[in-house]
């Protein structure tokens, strides 16, 4: 069995346990050791699919799909993960399996359809030990799956979604009490990360959170080993101290996580203090020297030391949260700092767009738009229009997803001259339905995990710019979508200088277009910015961004 690492939140969410998981993660690997990562969402939603990217943020989409059977009568497939698995890729560099994303929907979903079948033998089905079972039970399975399917296995993180004092998750906290009890002493470990605010007025950390998130977290029968404090600055020796008094741990396990400009240095900065030592230590593991940390501190001093500017717009429909678009973001940043950019990226209401006297005038602005992915008929007028603005001005564009079927739209109704074209998911009623539902989603009334979901295979077709980018006749990207653009439409459009530059292996899915009569305009049905890297961008990010590179050298 590989050791476990939990890690958990307290005082409040977002202060960072993905990217404190994620570079704990990085740093097992510098060590030599492999490891997968698990999540573990409180919430009852059975994946995040359905939930609102505002809300929640981006779901991120996973290469493979996961086939979960918590009855013989009952099943579903997922692609989609909480965001944090996009974190996790990006800093380890590899692929997670979608069965790692834990939530409190499937573990009740299986108990109660096992009870439904009478597999519990007339028990009185309770959290504890039935709920608790099942939890214990998928990490277990998570653990098996992944040694069947690496060569190397030897630390699985665990990340508990929530904070310490939430409802929601003390079944999950009581069973990770009983997993550290029942592996042993020296095959797991409790990684606390909480916040130590700066209190201005005196100019004074204060530790006094911290101290109750811990009594919360020992109310629960659980000691943390270690404590990693996220604050404005680096710690202060005082508070180190304050903070390993009142949490029964030694002062080295006390880490410091203060605010960063780059967070791809975390890991830099977690073994500047001795994280991974201290880690391999309590897990009676062998510290071999780390390699690889010369080549991540190349890739961080890129996005620190950038040699030009540039913007880009996004226009799209959710503008309030930025997490809604986290893996676009990080894929912008990623291919920016590999060309030498730092790269300003600038969320534009589509709404206000389709009111707005100025749009034009507004987005001529930027370097580059990048239309973004999205469901639904809000905003979608705002969106078209920015997308025919970018053909007009001949701004470099890159349209992902719906981004890339709007684009369509603007093509076919100001190019072609049909001037209602549309998708049948904003105008069912539409007389050019230009983007239509794929065949196999017509009789779909299920919306959870039933789109295109996952990687598949692209036919890259020659003479065309994705096929200088990729360098490849067959590629792999990730999907999420039930729209496609028609192929008749298409073909008429190629007077207007578009052509089809991806499809699916049969031919019968049109996977991306490309503008031969433009700069650089190009559309995918694909997300490529699920596979792509701080140190290895996504090819067609990286083509985008030196597209607008060159251009802004053109013109001066």
């Amino acid at each position: 069995m590989p050791k476990f690492i939990f890690v958990t939140g307290g005082v409040l969410s977002g202060i960072g346990k993905g990217h404190t998981t994620a570079s704990i993660a990085k740093l097992l690997q510098f060590r030599g050791y492999g490891v997968d990562l698990v999540k573990i969402d409180p919430y009852l939603n059975v994946d995040p699919g359905t939930l609102n990217p505002v809300e929640h943020g981006e779901p991120f989409i996973t290469d493979q799909i996961f086939e979960f059977n918590p009855a013989p009568s009952f099943s579903y497939t997922t692609a989609e993960v909480d965001q944090d698995f996009g974190t996790y890729e990006r800093f380890i560099g590899r692929a997670i399996h979608p069965r790692n994303n834990i939530t409190s929907g499937q573990v009740y979903l299986s108990v109660i359809l096992q009870e439904r079948l009478g597999k519990f033998l007339g028990k009185t089905v309770q959290i504890i030990p039935h709920i608790t079972d099942e939890i214990k039970r998928r990490l277990v399975e998570i653990a098996k799956a992944g040694k069947r399917e690496r060569n190397k296995l030897d630390v699985i993180m665990v990340e508990i979604g929530g904070t310490v004092g939430d409802i929601e998750a003390d079944p999950f906290l009581e069973a990770i009490r009983q997993f550290r009890l029942e592996h042993g002493s020296g095959n797991t470990l409790l990684v606390h990360v909480t916040l130590v605010p700066l209190l201005a007025t005196v100019g004074e950390m204060k530790t006094k959170p911290t101290q109750h998130s811990v009594k919360q977290l020992l109310s629960r029968g659980l000691q943390p080993d270690i404590i990693i404090a996220r604050s404005e600055n680096s710690l202060t020796e005082e508070s180190r101290r304050k903070i390993a008094l009142y949490s029964n741990v030694r002062p080295e396990a006390v880490i410091s996580n203060p605010d960063l400009k780059e967070i791809y240095e975390l890991p830099l900065k977690f073994y500047e203090q001795g994280l991974d030592a201290f880690i391999l230590q309590r897990l009676e593991m062998i510290a071999h020297p780390p390699t690889g940390m010369t080549d991540w501190q190349e890739v961080v001093n890129r996005f620190l030391h950038p040699t030009e500017h540039i913007r880009i717009a996004m226009p799209g429909k959710y503008v309030a949260m930025a997490d809604t678009y986290v893996s676009i973001y990080e894929s912008l940043r990623h291919a920016g700092a590999h060309l030498g950019a730092a790269t300003t990226i600038e969320m534009v209401d589509a709404e206000q767009l389709e009111q707005s006297n100025d749009a034009k005038d507004q987005l001529i602005q930027y370097d580059g738009i990048l239309l973004t992915p999205g469901f639904g008929t809000r905003g979608t007028e705002g969106m078209i229009r920015s997308a025919w603005i970018a053909l007009e001005e001949d701004i470099p564009y890159l349209g992902i997803c719906f981004g890339a079927q709007l684009l369509f739209v603007a093509l076919c109704r100001y190019g072609l001259g049909m001037k209602k074209a549309n998708s049948t998911e904003i105008d069912p009623k539409t007389p050019y339905p230009v983007v239509d539902l794929l065949p196999e989603q017509r009789e779909i009334e299920e919306k959870g995990g039933t789109m295109r979901l996952a990687g598949h295979p692209i036919k890259v077709l020659p003479k065309t710019k994705l096929r200088t980018i990729y360098k490849k006749s067959k590629i792999r990207e990730r999907f999420r979508h039930r729209y496609h653009l028609m192929w008749e439409p298409a073909k008429k459009a190629e007077k207007e200088g578009l052509i089809v530059s991806a499809t699916d292996l049969s031919g019968k899915i049109i996977n991306a277009i490309e503008l031969t009569n433009r700069y650089w305009v190009v559309g995918t049905q694909f997300h490529p910015e699920y596979t792509s890297r701080p140190d290895q961008p996504n090819p067609l990010y990286l083509a985008f961004i030196d597209a607008i590179l060159k251009r802004k050298h053109a013109i001066g």
